[in-house]
């Protein structure tokens, strides 16, 4: 299943990458702030409208949510609809520390059902289709196939770079007896790491994230074995009317390693 919608997304995402990694090795590139003091680049937009054409003109019944795109919710009445961040992490891209994604998801009734994540300035590629198992591309183009570890005690925390809140660390002291280390690491690049078993477990308990910061995520590291459960143990669904993720979520790779 998806193999179409795997292919498209593996072909448009060599332009984009390009464009990505053009823009974040020139020397200078405009930043503004938008309404919600986050940034965004001249490589948000770009890559926004390039996934955007591609993805309507290849699969025209299917809905869409972007970041940078305006939202004018026909993307309710569809039972497949993509959900996609141009840059993830685009402080990360500002701050030059190559932990930058691509992330397109695609939900179909409400559940997320493939994902696919791309690390540009690392030339790594994830993705996962549910039932179907994760997988990641290597930057020799190398395919193998991914799992969560099956760690349940001297855990590695993977946590926010530009987010990190009192809560989480919090969290991360009230658990030491199971949390072994703990480190930032960008964007949706923290859920890849889970997902092929290099660390198991991130919190983030803030409502800062919406439906495009997740949803190709979650897709991956549910194909691999793990959770993204919100707060109250139950999975995140997407294609809402209200696209922010209010309560924050859990990533992790064993359900008895939801801690809190």
């Amino acid at each position: 299943m998806y193999e179409r919608e795997l292919q498209c997304c593996l072909d448009v995402l060599k332009e984009a990458n390009r464009i990505a990694l053009e823009i974040y090795n020139s020397k200078y590139f405009k930043v503004e702030i938008k309404e919600d003091d986050s940034p965004v680049t001249v490589a948000d937009k770009t890559i926004d409208k390039l996934l955007r054409e591609t993805l309507s003109k290849e699969f025209p019944g299917y809905g869409m949510l972007t970041e940078e795109s305006i939202d004018d919710k026909s993307r309710l009445d569809k039972d497949y609809v993509w959900i996609i961040d141009p840059i993830d992490g685009t402080k990360d891209f500002i701050g030059k520390t190559d932990e930058f994604s691509i992330n397109i998801g695609l939900s179909y009734k409400h559940q997320p059902v493939f994902g696919i994540i791309s690390v540009p300035a690392i030339n790594f590629i994830y993705y996962g289709i549910k039932g179907e198992g994760a997988y990641k591309i290597d930057d020799k183009g190398r395919v193998t196939k991914i799992h969560v570890s099956d760690k349940l005690e001297k855990l590695i925390c993977l946590t926010s770079r530009y987010h990190f809140k009192k809560e989480e660390q919090d969290l991360i002291e009230k658990h030491s007896d199971r949390i072994d280390e703990y480190y930032a690491v960008g964007s949706t690049v923290k859920g890849c790491r889970i997902a092929e078993g290099k660390a198991e477990l991130h919190y983030r308990i803030s409502e800062g994230t919406k439906e495009w910061d997740t949803c190709a995520m979650q897709a991956i590291v549910e194909a691999a074995g793990g959770y993204v459960l919100k707060l109250d143990g139950t999975p995140i669904t997407y294609n809402r009317e209200d696209v922010y993720n209010h309560d924050g979520y859990v990533i992790c790779n064993r359900i008895e390693n939801f801690l809190l």
